[in-house]
C-alpha cells in the first residue's frame, strides 16, 4: 500500500502547532504497519535547509488538461529529498517565487496571511494530485492522506482527473481544525486550473468565496478528524463552522481518529530537553523537575505551591481568556502559573501584567520553544487546556504522560482522553485529570477549587498520575485505524464500487 501524506508541517523542522506533531508521529507509525509512506509538502525555507540528496523528480504540468487548463503557478518542480532523522522519502514542492520567503508557512514577519496564499497551497494539491497521476513513474500513490485546508485542492484535483476518465489514487483528508478553512476571493478561483462547475454550491464555492476545505470536504473519499468527540460535534453549530450541513450529507463517510504522542518525544523518563528524568517508579524526581521550573520562570521555590502550566497559543479558541480574571484567586490559594505561548496581543498584556503584579507566583514567556514546553509540562502540577472547542488535542496527553494532571474543559478530543477526579472517579481509579463544561470562568473556577482540594491529599494525587501516566495514546493505534481505512478503499476502487460522493 503506497501512501502519500500531504502537510504543511513537519516537526522538528518546522512547527507552528499540533499538525507538525502529527506530520512526525503518523507516517512512521503507518511505515511499521507495512505501509510504504512518503511525505509531500512545500519546500519552505526552514526544511529546504535541512534536505539533502535532492533530485528533481519533474516540473509540475502547465499546460491544457481534459478540464481546462493547469493551474495558473509560477514555475514549480517537485523533487525527492531526505531530512536527517526522518527514515521517510520526501517529495518538496519547489517554487522560489512561492516559498523562499520570510515568515512562517502562512504568514508574513508582519503577521499577517501572504496575499497568494490561494496559489502557494494550490501548488501543494496540484503537486499530490499530479503523483496520483504518474509524475514520479517509479512510484505512484495508491492513496493521498491530505491534512487540514493547506491540502483541501489535492482531492478536488484527483475528482476532477477521475471524471475525466484517469485512473486515480483514493484520498483521505484530515480536518485538524476546522474553524481555519482557507477561504478566498472568488477572484482566484480562475487562477485554481480547476473544472468550471467546481465553483458552485455543491463544489467548493462558500457564500461567495472559494473554501479550500469545502472542497477537501466534497471531494475527498473518506473524512476524518482526529477525535471521535469532535467528529460529533462538527455535524452542527457551533463546531461546525457554516459546514456542518455538508458534513451530515457526508456523516457516512466522516469518522474521528484519535491522534497520538510520540512517546520517544515526549516522555518523562528519557526526553533530551529535559535536565531531571523520572518515570513511574521515580516519581518523586517530579519534584526537582518543579524546582527548575520555579527557577526558570522566576517562580519562588515552594514544593507546596499548586503549579499550574499553560503551553498554548493564546487565543480565545483555547479559552485563555477566562484565565486572567482568576489570577488572584488562583494565587490567593496558593497556586502559581508558569505560561509559554504567544498570539492574541491582548491576552499577552494581560498575562505580562500578571506577571508583573503577581511575582514571584506567575511566570509569563511568550513565544514558544520545545525546551520551555517540556520544562513546563514535567514541572507543573497541572497543566491547563480550557478550550471553547478542541479537535483533539495534545497538550493534555503530554500531561498525561508526565504525572502532570490535565484540566480541560469538556469538548471534543479533551472529552475522550481525561477523566475527571470526581468521587466515583476516584473510588474506582478511573480518575486522570480535572474536568469542566460551563464556558464561562465560572466552571474553570470550580475546577481549580477541586484541584487545589485534591493537591492536598497527596496520596490520592499520587495515585491519579500514575493512572494517567500508565495510560498509552501511540501512533500505532491510529495507524491501525488508518490502513484499514485505506485498505476498505482499494478493495472498493478494485472491485468496481464507487466511492465518489453525489448529492442527493
Amino acid at each position: 500500500m503506497k501512501v502519500l501524506y500531504v502537510c504543511a508541517e513537519l516537526f522538528p523542522f518546522l512547527k507552528t502547532g499540533g499538525l507538525a506533531d502529527v506530520g512526525a508521529g503518523l507516517p512512521p507509525a503507518l511505515r511499521a504497519l507495512g505501509c510504504d509512506v512518503r511525505i509531500l509538502m512545500p519546500a519552505f525555507p526552514a526544511i529546504a535547509r535541512a534536505a539533502a540528496s535532492t533530485r528533481l523528480v519533474s516540473l509540475l504540468p502547465d499546460g491544457p488538461m481534459p478540464w481546462g487548463r493547469a493551474p495558473a503557478l509560477p514555475a514549480t518542480d517537485v523533487a525527492l529529498a531526505t531530512l536527517p532523522g526522518l527514515a521517510l522519502p520526501l517529495y518538496l514542492v519547489q517554487s522560489p517565487a512561492l516559498y523562499e520567503r520570510p515568515g512562517n508557512p502562512y504568514l508574513g514577519p508582519d503577521g499577517k496571511e501572504w496575499g497568494d496564499n490561494a496559489l502557494r497551497f494550490a501548488a501543494l494539491g496540484w503537486a499530490a494530485a499530479t503523483l496520483g497521476q504518474g509524475l514520479d513513474p517509479d512510484w505512484v500513490p495508491d492513496v493521498i492522506h491530505c491534512h487540514d485546508w493547506h491540502t483541501g485542492l489535492a482531492p478536488a484535483y484527483v475528482r476532477a482527473f477521475a471524471d475525466a476518465g484517469r485512473a486515480a489514487p483514493s484520498t483521505v483528508f484530515t480536518i485538524h481544525n476546522l474553524a481555519y478553512q482557507g477561504l478566498f476571493p472568488a477572484a482566484v478561483f480562475p487562477q485554481l486550473g480547476l473544472p468550471a462547475a467546481c465553483f458552485d454550491v455543491d463544489g467548493l464555492e462558500f457564500f461567495g468565496q472559494v473554501s479550500f476545505m469545502k472542497a477537501a470536504i466534497t471531494y475527498a473519499d473518506r473524512i476524518t478528524t482526529v477525535s471521535p468527540t469532535y467528529a460529533r460535534e462538527i455535524l452542527s453549530e457551533p463546531q461546525g463552522c457554516g459546514l456542518d450541513g455538508l458534513l451530515r450529507q457526508r456523516a457516512n463517510l466522516l469518522s474521528g481518529v484519535l491522534n497520538g504522542v510520540d512517546y520517544q518525544v515526549w516522555s518523562p523518563a528519557t526526553a533530551v530537553l529535559l535536565a531531571t528524568h523520572y518515570d513511574l517508579d521515580t516519581l518523586a524526581n517530579k519534584s526537582l523537575a518543579k524546582r527548575a521550573l520555579q527557577t526558570e520562570l522566576g517562580l519562588e521555590q515552594r514544593a507546596n505551591a499548586l503549579v499550574f502550566g499553560v503551553v498554548s497559543r493564546l487565543t480565545e479558541q483555547k479559552g485563555l481568556h477566562l484565565l486572567p480574571p482568576l489570577m488572584a484567586e488562583l494565587v490567593q490559594r496558593g497556586g502559581q502559573l508558569a505560561l509559554l505561548g504567544q498570539g492574541d496581543a491582548a491576552l499577552e498584556q494581560a498575562f505580562v501584567d500578571a506577571a508583573i503584579q503577581y511575582p514571584g507566583q506567575v511566570g509569563v514567556r511568550i513565544g514558544y520553544d520545545e525546551a520551555t514546553a517540556h520544562a513546563i509540562v514535567a514541572g507543573a502540577d497541572v497543566i491547563l487546556v480550557p478550550s471553547a472547542f478542541e479537535p483533539c488535542g495534545l497538550t493534555q496527553l503530554y500531561g498525561l504522560r508526565y504525572g502532570t494532571l490535565p484540566l480541560v474543559r469538556r469538548v471534543g478530543g479533551l472529552a475522550d482522553t481525561v477523566v475527571d477526579c470526581t468521587l466515583e472517579n476516584l473510588d474506582d481509579g478511573s480518575a486522570t485529570g480535572f474536568v469542566f463544561d460551563d464556558s464561562g470562568g465560572q466552571g474553570l473556577s470550580s475546577a481549580l477549587r477541586r484541584a487545589f482540594v485534591l493537591f492536598r491529599r497527596p496520596d490520592e494525587w499520587a495515585a491519579v498520575q500514575r493512572r494517567g501516566m500508565g495510560l498509552r495514546f501511540d501512533w500505532l493505534a491510529s495507524a491501525r485505524h488508518y490502513v484499514a481505512m485505506y485498505q476498505s478503499l482499494r478493495a472498493g476502487a478494485k472491485s468496481g464500487v464507487s466511492t465518489s460522493f453525489r448529492r442527493v
